[in-house]
């Protein structure tokens, strides 16, 4: 699962892209309506993935993003920067018990370009 998102002056969304051992894509496009920073964006984009994974019965999941803070914060390398970023992670670690792999991977953005 690729996530990222996009803060702008028309809005805040996040784009989600599976891609499955067979290679087959499925791509998730989300529109936010409530005022977000970056960092917000990039867990909401995380979480909803996580979400639709679970829903959909995948037990095993690579996860790619180019937020340094959110994957080093879901890889448990850096601390919690606010109570809102604490949220989202304890949010994402209710559903990582759903799993029987998870793995979070930073990518540069160069390389995310899946998901943009």
């Amino acid at each position: 699962m690729y996530f990222d998102s996009a803060l702008n002056v028309n809005g805040a969304g996040a784009d989600i892209l599976f891609i499955m051992p067979t290679k087959d894509k499925l791509r998730y496009v989300l529109r936010i309506h409530f005022p977000a920073s970056n960092n917000t964006m990039e867990y909401e984009a995380c979480l909803h993935g996580l979400r639709i994974v679970v829903a959909l019965g995948i037990k095993c999941l690579m996860v790619y993003g180019d937020s340094t803070l959110v994957i080093n914060q879901l890889n448990k390398d850096w601390s919690y920067s606010s109570e809102k970023m604490d949220a989202y992670c304890t949010e994402i670690r209710k559903l990582e018990g759903k799993f029987y792999g998870i793995e979070y991977h930073h990518v540069v953005q160069d390389q995310n370009q899946l998901a943009d």
